[in-house]
């Protein structure tokens, strides 16, 4: 392909990618390709398939090819911001792997392969910002997922065994037409309302009642007695209103 960007996108070099990889504080090393304009995954980057982490957020894959099974040591791989709209089966070999983000692409419910499944060691999975109309049960198996991302999708429900993962915190599905978020709550009628009033002279009332009511009605009596408190509203007392050359004006200084 040419040189530069064009329909196969920005070529990548074993050069660039030997010069995108960064040793973090712990320790790992991190391919960082990230909004790069890469539109096909670069094999050379087979080359450096022992790395622990990638980065290729941002860019235009529409794919992940199947080579992805060469990384082995894969424990972080972010490919959030594509357009990916399926997975490879090999993901599932990836049984390193604790985080996964893939956040804003073109996912599909079919594009779910069940082998994702076997990522037995996932903590952190984001599928937020695709085009999911219902999620796997099977996701049920990764029990040591603490974090999930569905926002953003067409899920109508969430399956049981999602929703009982064992050691999950952080479950995030807002923006989706799930049922429990289509009714808002009634507001509730505070002002109790009755059918009939019946009235009784002070005489016929027993002594316990007769306090009841003397008691109560001494408290209305204290909230008609306060006195207001002053107004939140701002108020401009020299403010005069516009005179009538302002208004045959206002066309002019009026903001569009």
């Amino acid at each position: 392909p040419p040189k530069g960007k064009g329909p196969q996108g920005k070529r990548i070099t074993l050069k660039m990618a030997k010069n995108s990889v960064r040793v973090l504080f712990n320790g790992r090393r991190r391919l960082e390709l990230s909004k790069m304009g890469i539109a096909i995954f670069p094999k050379c980057l087979l080359e450096l398939a022992d790395v622990e982490e990638i980065d290729l957020s941002r860019n235009m894959l529409r794919k992940i090819p199947n080579i992805i099974e060469k990384f082995q040591n894969l424990v972080w791989l972010d490919l959030h911001s594509n357009q990916i709209d399926e997975l490879p089966p090999e993901i599932g070999t990836l049984k390193n792997l604790t985080f996964l983000n893939l956040c804003n692409n073109k996912l599909t419910t079919k594009g779910l392969p069940d082998e994702l499944t076997q990522l037995r060691n996932l903590r952190t999975l984001n599928l937020g910002l695709n085009c999911l109309e219902t999620i796997p049960t099977t996701l049920g198996s990764l029990k040591e997922l603490i974090e999930l991302g569905l926002f953003d999708n067409s899920l109508t429900i969430i399956p049981k065994s999602v929703k009982k993962l064992p050691k999950i915190e952080r479950m995030n599905v807002k923006r989706n037409p799930l049922p429990e978020f289509a009714k808002e709550e009634e507001p509730i009628d505070t002002v109790k309302r009755v059918e009939s009033l019946y009235l009784v002279e002070k005489k016929d009332l027993c002594p316990i009642c007769l306090q009841t009511c003397q008691g109560e009605r001494s408290e209305l009596h204290k909230l008609e007695n306060m006195t207001p408190g002053p107004s939140d509203k701002p108020s401009f007392p020299l403010l005069t209103t516009p005179n009538s050359t302002a208004r045959d004006n206002q066309e002019e200084w009026r903001m569009k």
